[in-house]
């Protein structure tokens, strides 16, 4: 591990415990499946609103 990463990390993670950085990262990647549901959702209701008025 070089230096920067080590510092890198520590700055990021510093005063976490290895559990709370594990479900940190969790969170994390829970967090990015959720925005990405959440814009397909979104997607799909404007797409169903515009066939809706016709301009499909």
């Amino acid at each position: 591990m070089s230096e920067v990463t080590y510092y890198r990390w520590r700055q990021e993670y510093g005063g976490l415990k290895i559990e709370q950085v594990k479900r940190l990262k969790e969170l994390e990647t829970e967090n990015t499946r959720l925005r990405r549901a959440v814009s397909d959702l979104a997607l799909n209701k404007l797409v169903l609103q515009e066939a809706a008025r016709g301009n499909f």
